[in-house]
């Protein structure tokens, strides 16, 4: 099992599949894009199952692909073939362009869940902030996705004065349709211009749901036990609405995720700067097995020893989002 000094169970891989993404979004992607590596860089078909397999053998039980965007990934389909045979359960995180390729093969390897970014509901917002112009096609798998009932979350980057005067007309979403919008926080990465000014606060979500609606309408809504997300719902709402705050109200406690990036790194959380190389050790012949537990059990309580953020200089070593996997 991977049990942290904290005595916190981790059970929970995300991995990312590349680098490469077919949107350019403001909050993700540097503005100047980033340097493409040689693929030798990065882990094979076969050296990412083979790592999945050690985890799972130390008590993973759900897997998340992620990228970039994972549906670009060379391969896809016979990875997730293979994946799917692992006793996880697996979920995906897209920003549902391709989906319309892979519907079929998801429901084949039994993907229940997807999760789906989109920051805004107006066309010419997504495009200014994606800087690509996919409006439609997402919006159509969306909804093929809702037709085939899989559980859709919508994941939005809140930035004020970008979105966040869509707040309301993304939980009225959630009004008929059986979907769960989740607010994420705008984290501080390299290259995507972070600040406090963007920033739209739990409370200050909170706040404006309550406003709107009336605090006597806003029930609580199922939470797992490791849940990143306070989730709510509106009195008679067939969906339900969650809140991702890393920065302002962090989950750090119930903390059971793990991120291995596409060139093979642990990252035993989102903003760390630490990172250990398993696919190095994988193709030395290295005990990777140790390796993983060491990285898990030097995690710290929380975002990885970050107290707080801070307008003034604020700097720390991470990679973009991009890099990491969403």
């Amino acid at each position: 099992m991977l049990i942290d000094s904290h005595n916190r169970k981790h059970t929970y891989l995300r991995i990312s599949l590349t680098e490469r993404c077919n949107l350019r979004c403001t909050y993700c992607m540097p503005e100047e894009g980033i340097q493409l590596r040689d693929r030798a860089e990065f882990m094979t078909q076969e050296e990412t199952l083979e790592l999945a397999k050690k985890f799972v053998a130390l008590g993973v039980t759900k897997i998340r692909l992620t990228g970039g965007e994972p549906l670009i990934k060379k391969n896809f389909r016979e990875l997730l073939q293979q994946l799917s045979k692992l006793p996880v359960e697996i979920s995906i995180t897209t920003n549902g362009i391709l989906l319309d390729l892979y519907f079929d093969d998801l429901e084949k390897a039994g993907v229940k869940s997807l999760n789906i970014s989109l920051d805004s509901l107006i066309e010419e917002k997504v495009n200014r902030i994606s800087r690509r112009n996919y409006f439609e096609r997402i919006q159509t798998n969306i909804h093929e996705a809702l037709r085939r009932n899989f559980e859709v979350k919508l994941n939005c980057v809140l930035m004020k004065g970008e979105n966040d005067d869509e707040l309301i007309d993304f939980i009225e979403l959630t009004r008929e349709k059986k979907i769960s919008i989740r607010f994420i926080e705008f984290m501080p990465f390299d290259g995507n211009q972070w600040n406090w000014s963007k920033t739209v606060s739990y409370k200050t979500i909170l706040d404006r749901v309550t406003n709107n609606y009336g605090e006597s309408f806003i029930e609580k809504a199922i939470e797992g036990a490791n849940s990143t997300s306070r989730n709510f719902r509106i009195k008679n709402f067939t969906g339900d609405f969650g809140i991702i705050s890393s920065v302002t109200n962090p989950f750090c406690d119930t903390c059971n995720r793990i991120r291995l990036t596409a060139d093979g790194k642990l990252k035993n959380c989102l903003f760390s700067g630490d990172e250990t190389d398993l696919l190095k050790a994988l193709r030395n012949g290295d005990d990777v097995t140790s390796l993983i537990q060491k990285s898990i059990a030097g995690k710290h309580k929380e975002r990885a020893g970050l107290k707080e953020f801070d307008d003034a200089g604020f700097t720390f070593e991470n990679r973009s989002m991009i890099r990491i996997g969403g």
